[in-house]
């Protein structure tokens, strides 16, 4: 098992980048695959409901099992978000961003192997009589929620661990409910991506990209507002919490 202190070790960046590809590729592989089985199956084999909760469950569940080893960001949204509020090297940033991709084109590419290229094969795409511009402008809010659910949850001030994948969980079911119909809730570019380049179909893939990095720029300035920079970190144990994985559960000095 990976302890807390690896994550400043240089020598386990490749398990880090495995760990970022493996949990993208189950991440995707729900949240591609659910809408694929669906449209296999007549389209009314999955409910609505089951196919925006089941990332989020999967989430919740790479967070809980993968967390301490890369920090489970599953999306470059979190990584920049992380990056920006000074809690995660730059450095490490692009190998990250890469290893989501792979995950995301791996597990759509099984999903094709596996069941065909169903409906729209795993794309996310405006919904009926949405602009590409509305839908851009709708993925940036939903990200600038999800994001500062992770940055809050991640804060080393509130020492609550593990639950942070409750609340990260909850969020993405939440956000899809209501906003799946508009955009998709993709809220993560290696999600909309994978899909669009194993395809060659480009709609809308801007929106899809500018939309959740806009939204994990505007999240990072709440935080600064909200808690200052650190992300409200107070006391000794706290600032030295939490960096850089968004997901330890204690504090940790950092070498």
């Amino acid at each position: 098992m990976a302890s807390q202190f690896d994550f400043w070790n240089d020598s386990y960046e490749g398990r880090r980048l495995f760990s970022e590809l493996l949990g993208t590729f189950f991440l995707v592989l729900v949240a591609v695959g659910g809408g694929m089985v669906n449209a296999r199956f007549g389209g009314d084999a999955v409910p609505f409901g089951a196919l925006v909760v089941a990332p989020a469950l999967m989430v919740a569940a790479v967070i809980l099992f993968m967390g301490t080893v890369s920090g489970a960001h599953l999306n470059p949204a979190v990584s920049v978000a992380f990056a920006l509020r000074g809690d995660f090297p730059w450095k490490r940033v692009p190998a990250y961003i890469v290893a989501q991709f792979i995950g995301a084109i791996l597990a759509t590419l099984l999903l094709w192997a596996l069941i065909g290229k169903q409906g729209d094969a795993g794309l996310t795409l405006p919904g009926a009589g949405i602009s590409t511009t509305t839908a851009m402008l709708w993925e940036l809010v939903l990200t600038t929620g999800l994001v500062s659910v992770i940055l809050g949850t991640a804060s080393g001030a509130q020492q609550i661990g593990p639950l942070a994948a409750i609340g990260v969980g909850s969020y993405i079911a939440l956000a899809g409910l209501w906003g799946a119909p508009v955009s998709g809730a993709s809220m993560n570019p290696a999600r909309s991506i994978g899909p669009a380049l194993v395809l060659g179909d480009w709609t809308s893939w801007w929106a899809y990209v500018a939309g959740p990095v806009a939204g994990a720029v505007v999240a990072v300035g709440f935080a600064y507002v909200l808690r200052g920079r650190g992300g409200g970190r107070s006391g000794v144990g706290a600032a030295q919490g939490t960096l850089g994985t968004g997901w330890r559960v204690g504090p940790e000095p950092r070498p």
